[in-house]
């Protein structure tokens, strides 16, 4: 149990609003989180998938998620992944105005993506995927079928069921959890 390599997969921004959905503070510690969720196994790397906010949207936020992502390169064994916004538009069926709204964009399908890969290179035996999108059901099965394990990470409110069913294990991201990975 504890030669197992484990490679650690965040899901930031789904991360981030079930914190703030379940009422958890959100001044995490990346490394003492990936040594609670790796249990005395051996953590190779946590990777972790984010999209930045654009500075001319939000001024203030965007120097806090900067500030952020700082603190995160400089954390041990860990690697930020970014992503983009993309701008939507859709127009209303009642008024006729045109409404712009921002998707992101790369997070999900690279997480996904890097999941697969790396299970293939044979990097890692467990994937921790710290995530309640159902929508990486899918990417966890191929892990499995690659002879890998996989396991997911899920809060009581707000989880998926169809990933919890896919995974060979759960975590619960609890009160006690997330006091000892405080910043």
């Amino acid at each position: 149990m504890g030669d197992e390599k484990i490679m650690i997969f965040i899901d930031g921004s789904n991360f981030y609003h079930n914190l703030k959905a379940n009422h958890f503070p959100a001044n995490i510690d990346f490394k003492k989180f990936s040594d609670l969720l790796c249990a005395g196994r051996k953590h190779v790397r946590t990777y972790y998938y984010n999209t930045p906010l654009r500075q001319a949207d939000d001024p203030a936020e965007y120097k806090r998620q900067q500030l952020f992502f700082d603190a995160l390169r400089r954390t041990p064994y860990l690697e930020l992944k970014l992503g983009y916004f993309l701008k939507k538009t859709k127009t209303c069926e009642n008024c006729g105005h045109t409404l712009y709204y921002p998707v992101e964009k790369g997070c999900d399908v690279n997480l996904a993506v890097d999941m697969m890969s790396m299970a293939y290179k044979n990097l890692y035996d467990v994937a921790i995927l710290v995530s309640a999108d159902g929508d990486f059901a899918s990417a966890c099965q191929c892990v499995k079928d690659l002879g890998k394990h996989t396991e997911n990470t899920y809060f009581e409110h707000g989880s998926s069921w169809h990933l919890l069913n896919v995974c060979d294990d759960r975590i619960l991201i609890n009160k006690d959890l997330i006091e000892k990975s405080k910043r």
